[in-house]
């Protein structure tokens, strides 16, 4: 990966920290790996615990940024969720699963958080 996008990407993903934690939103874990996958973001909005997917394009050509999610990530997510929840002794807790987009244009962003974006099932 090239400079400028994990430049792209480490940019998107302190603005969406903020912008959740500006919603409310508790953050628990960054860059969460394991072998299964790796989620961006775990939250907690109140007793519900949330996973978050975050997308930073600087380019609409291929779309807009939450677009990028196909279903084998959205698969991740999950597995990788359901691994961290059960490693914590969470299985029983309530989950959601977000995405946050972070369109730039230029210097300047535009965020737009989706709540529920996803189901465990991993569909949208």
């Amino acid at each position: 990966m090239d400079r400028h996008r994990m430049r792209t990407g480490r940019d998107g993903e302190r603005l969406a920290t903020v912008y959740l934690q500006n919603q409310g939103l508790e953050i628990l874990d960054k860059n969460v790996r394991c072998p299964l996958g790796e989620v961006d973001l775990v939250a907690r909005d109140g007793s519900t615990y949330v996973f978050v997917e975050i997308r930073s394009h600087r380019s609409r050509r291929w779309g807009a940024a939450e677009e990028s999610i196909g279903p084998l990530k959205r698969r991740r997510v999950v597995r990788v969720a359901l691994w961290y929840l059960k490693r914590s002794g969470l299985s029983h807790v309530p989950v959601r699963f977000d995405v946050v987009s972070v369109q730039w244009h230029g210097d300047e962003a535009q965020v737009r958080w989706i709540p529920g974006a996803f189901d465990a099932g991993g569909a949208v």
